[in-house]
Parts: structure tokens; sequence; C-alpha cells
């Protein structure tokens, strides 16, 4: 059993991942905000494994709290799973100093109270907005980085930060783990993805346009050179995302320094085609209508995820259907969310 600290645990991908650790039987910490996140998904996950987490509603810029969460640990935190942090890529291009300040103090805060207290391994949940425009898909993690909005840039500020750190203390081991486009829910419908207003990502909204919660789904662009004219993206289960993390928690117990993967599926699927997913899941037709492209966008994205299978032994089990056959069942089962 190892004791784990998750900022941000709270949250869509958090929760999920807290779940699987509990499964494992792991000690769990978690300090978040609840800014973008609700208590009751942890409630939920206790009520779905039988386990226990220890929750600490702080934000992870305070470093008086984040030093007390080491400092009165029964049992050392032994590692830290670091999702907290602001992710709206609109939001950041109109509050870019909101991003910097919250995504980049955040990681200093925690890497200085692990540093103190002697917790050398982390797993960052980084996100594949470092690729920037990538010019191929599938896209390995030798591609050329890039930040082309002030959330990616403190994404891929915040690896180097922690690069940094590694060179700096050889014994600090770093996760970066880029994911994709995560989406679903955990088969139960007990928790998913709860977006606080409009849904800035493309199943949350097709969801809530089935429920009835919004009108009508926006596809940008029905002219790019991809199988239906519809941008392309690697849509991943959030489920086999979570596992993901408990793989890479296996890795760092070798002392491997830095290690960087892509977690996607190596597949990408369009527009049309995750619409399609949804009316088959759901037995209801999604209501859309075409706009125009969006400056930015890449006609195609998708992951190369060999070198996670090669070194961790994971692959995604979920094809595109099971996700929204689950993610039709959190927003069936949860209209108004948490």
């Amino acid at each position: 059993m190892t004791h784990i600290l998750v900022t941000g645990g709270a949250g869509y991908i958090g929760s999920h991942t807290c779940l699987e650790l509990l499964e494992r039987g792991d000690e769990i910490t978690v300090v978040d905000n609840l800014t973008n996140a609700n208590q009751e998904s942890l409630n939920r996950v206790e009520k779905l494994t039988g386990g226990k987490i220890k929750l600490v509603v702080a934000d992870v810029r305070d470093r008086e709290r984040m030093n007390a969460v080491f400092a009165d640990a029964e049992r050392p935190i032994e590692a830290v799973i670091h999702f907290a942090g602001l992710k709206a890529v609109g939001e950041s291009v109109e509050k870019p100093l909101l991003y910097y300040q919250n995504n980049l103090i955040s990681t200093l805060v925690l890497t200085e109270a692990m540093l103190e207290h002697g917790c050398r391994n982390i797993i960052f949940s980084s996100s594949a907005t470092v690729y920037g425009d990538p010019d191929k898909s599938p896209i390995p993690e030798d591609a050329p980085l890039s930040g082309t909005n002030p959330y990616g840039r403190t994404k891929l500020m915040t690896e180097e930060i922690l690069r940094d750190i590694n060179r700096a203390h050889p014994h600090f081991n770093v996760a970066l783990l880029r994911y994709f486009n995560p989406v679903g829910a955990h088969s139960s419908g007990e928790i998913g993805e709860d977006p606080d207003g409009i849904p800035n990502n493309l199943t949350p909204y097709i969801t809530q346009v089935l429920v009835g919660k919004l009108k009508e789904l926006a596809v940008f662009g029905d002219d790019y050179p991809t199988v239906d004219g519809t941008g392309v993206r690697d849509y991943i289960h959030v489920v086999d995302l979570a596992r993901g993390h408990v793989k890479a928690l296996e890795k760092l117990s070798d002392n491997p320094g830095v290690v960087t993967y892509n977690l996607g599926t190596g597949r990408g699927y369009s527009v049309l085609e995750v619409i399609r997913g949804f009316e088959r899941a759901s037995g209801k037709p999604v209501a859309f209508r075409i706009a125009p492209r969006r400056p930015g966008d890449a006609a195609s994205c998708y992951a190369d995820p060999s070198k996670a299978e090669r070194d961790l032994g994971w692959r995604t089990e979920f094809d595109l259907d099971q996700m929204c056959i689950d993610g039709w069942n959190w927003q069936r089962k949860n209209p108004e969310g948490y």
C-alpha cells in the first residue's frame, strides 16, 4: 500500500484515478479547492470502492497548507499525482495571468513541499496541447513541442520545471503524461464529467444537447481533409486514462528519472463519428449545425501510444461505442451533474 497525494482529485480525471488507486489498496489524500469540482465525486468513489479518502480543501498555492499536508501525514506521502490546474483554452487566452499564476505557482509550491519532506515521485497531468499544431499524426513523444495558447504553455512550462528539478535532484522521479481527449465515465454512472457552465469539450456538450440542457451542437468545419470533412481527434476513455496513472506509478518505483508518455488510443475519430456514437448509445438524434472552421484547429490529431504500451504494459481497452455508452449513462443518471 502506497500513500499518494492527489491534487485536484475531486475533478473528472482525478476522481476516476482515485477510484483505481483505492481498488489497488492505496492510501489517498486529496487536496482540492473545489473551484471546478464537487466533493460528491469523492463521496461516490468511497461508496463504489468501500475505501476512504482524506480530503483537504485547500489551494495548492498555499505554502502553509501544503507543508502541513506532508508534515501531518501519519504515513509519509510517497508519491504525488498533480491534476490541479485551470484547463480551458479559450479562458486562458482571455485571462493569461490567471493561468500562469494558478498553474505554475501551484507546481512550484507543491514541488518545494515535496523536496522539503522527502517525497520524490510525481506524475504530472500534461496534455497533447504541448505539441501545438502538429505537422503529422500519429504524434510520438519526440515530436516538436510548442504552446499555441497560455493553457498549453503552462503545461509545457511545468514539464520544463519538473525536468529542471530532476537535473538538480537526480533522485526526483517524474512521469509526464500527455493526455489526448478524455471522454466517457465509470460504468456505474456514479462519477463522470460535470463541467461548470457551458461545456468546453465535445462530448459533455453532446450529452447536454441530448438531455435538453442545450439546444444544438455547433460542428466547426466540414471541409477538412478527413474521412467526412470534420475534425479528427484521439478520444480516450477516462477509465483507460486513470489506469495509465496506476501503471506510471509502478514505473516510478524503478527510479527512472524523467519519463514521458502519450496516453491516447492511437486512432482518431471525427466529430460526426462521435455524434453517431452518442446517437447509437442514447437512441436519440443529436441536434447539430455546421459552423465555420475555428482558427487554429488542426484537421487531425491523434497519438502514437506505442511507448506507453512498450514501457508500461498499458493499452486502452474501450472503443468509441463504449465511451459513448458510459458518457450517456452518466449524463442520463445525473442530468444536472453532481
